[in-house]
């Protein structure tokens, strides 16, 4: 690992004027990703900046009855938290799935949006990683891709996303909440908030130099049957081969979103506008333009078998 200084930070507005002020600056919370990275100095930050002590750690109800969840909530508490629980249970049941209960009790809601692909060519620095080093190439066109996305991806890049819990947000409609160095606020819904890799895979988000996430809101609840269903190459404390998100309405209607297959938190209309044909239909409209590589090309019957067992778990809960 390589040296880098330290500042704990007081205010949201000094912690981004800090990023935006000293090249190479990272935030760090619970650090459950970003400290792996640089341990293998894939990430060399010169300057860390705590965030931990800004009082972005609640989860608040909104005026329009949804939920503001602050970007320190740990992903532990914000599984548990009862309103989530109640009103917005896809978004429990992914984040139950994702990582190990150790994990979770460090995680971060905002550090979990921007945690970055665990693409084995990413994460070995002697293979050519256009994310890792732009230019030098994408060592996993040509080799092993089983678990990499078939879906928003490029010639420069075939890494999957590996949130679950993005993929819920997603579903839900959220919306990123930033403040920038010049103390600046927007709200970025989800569906924009991440990049496609196109030929600057290594830009992964809009966010700009020193903005910070402050929160993530999620509208208000939409009802329904929540299911969250992952498919992985083991039982626990694995990413996603394949993931659905879905809510279904009383009324026939339908939505999803997928994890393991995109580039990034995967969702299409079409695909929303099929539910009342069956998994087969929901699976055709969602996977439209996907690129499979001989490796994983067996994600496609994948994604309509677990859409298959989506289904039937909606029908034994109703």
């Amino acid at each position: 690992m390589k040296a880098f200084t330290y500042e704990r930070a007081t205010s949201v507005e000094a912690a981004a004027r800090a990023a935006a002020s000293v090249q190479g600056a990272r935030f760090i919370a619970g650090g459950t990703n970003l400290l792996d990275l640089m341990k293998l100095q894939i990430e060399t930050p010169t300057h860390l900046i705590d965030v931990n002590h800004l009082g972005l750690d609640r989860i608040e109800e909104t005026p329009d009855g949804g939920l503001r969840i602050g970007a320190l909530v740990r992903n532990t508490d914000l599984a548990a938290d009862r309103r989530v629980r109640r009103d917005y249970a896809v978004l429990s049941r992914a984040l139950l799935a994702g990582a190990s209960g150790q994990l979770r009790n460090k995680a971060t809601t905002g550090g979990n949006l921007l945690q970055r692909t665990r693409c084995p060519y990413f994460y070995d620095t002697r293979m050519p990683c256009n994310k890792r080093q732009p230019g030098s190439g994408c060592g996993a066109l040509q080799g092993m891709s089983r678990s990499l996305a078939i879906l928003g991806v490029s010639d420069a890049c075939i890494a999957q996303h590996p949130s679950d819990m993005a993929v819920a947000m997603r579903l839900l409609d959220s919306a990123v909440d930033t403040m920038d160095a010049n103390g600046a606020r927007r709200s970025i819904p989800i569906a924009d908030f991440h990049l496609l890799p196109g030929d600057t895979p290594q830009q992964e988000t809009v966010l700009k130099p020193g903005e910070i996430i402050t929160s993530v809101t999620l509208p208000r609840p939409i009802g329904g049957t929540h299911v969250y269903r992952k498919v992985r190459d083991r039982a626990s404390y694995a990413f996603a081969l394949v993931s659905v998100a879905a809510v279904f309405g009383k009324d026939g209607t339908a939505r999803f979103a997928f994890g393991g297959i995109g580039a990034k938190p995967w969702r299409v209309e079409a695909a929303d506008a099929a539910a009342g044909r069956g998994a087969k239909a929901v699976a055709e409209a969602a996977l439209a333009g996907a690129r499979t590589t001989h490796h994983n090309d067996f994600k496609k019957m994948l994604v309509e078998r677990t859409l298959a067992s989506v289904y039937r778990q909606r029908e034994a809960r109703a």
